[in-house]
């Protein structure tokens, strides 16, 4: 028998907060989202987490990753960050904050809390609000 770690759902809680969102638990939501939910935040590219679901023995295509986590990120479970055109993960933090790219590593890093103040934002069109912004300040190792 496999033993938990502490920081993993349960399957009555990944079941719970999928139906919350509005998804059907399925096999492979489930499947995907226990890999995805099971260590706190990161940051996902959906090749990765295809490779962890295969490494994990779960037959899946990486075609359904891709639907699933924009599936999830539609609920509001997951937060899709685009670094470049051909360059998306991600975040299971869904709350307000920006990220650093590392790009010689292929990493995204978070920036903790309110710390970047962004000025001179421009009035939205009439009848729409401002949402949010979102920051992606790349770096490299000097």
């Amino acid at each position: 028998m496999m033993r938990r770690k502490s920081s993993e759902m349960t399957e009555e809680q990944t079941t719970a907060r999928l139906r919350e969102a509005g998804l059907r638990p399925t096999r492979q939501r489930m499947e995907l989202a226990g890999l995805l939910f099971r260590d706190g935040d990161r940051h996902m590219t959906a090749e990765s987490l295809h490779d962890e679901a295969l490494d994990a023995g779960i037959k899946v295509s990486l075609a359904t990753v891709y639907n699933t986590l924009h599936q999830f990120t539609e609920a509001g479970l997951l937060r899709q960050v685009v670094v470049d055109a051909a360059r998306s993960y991600f975040d299971t933090n869904i709350g307000n904050h920006q990220h650093f790219y590392c790009e010689d590593e292929n990493r995204l890093i978070d920036i903790p809390g309110d710390s970047i103040e962004v000025a001179g934002v421009p009035a939205p069109p009439k009848g729409m609000q401002v949402d949010r912004v979102d920051v992606v300040i790349r770096v490299r190792r000097g």
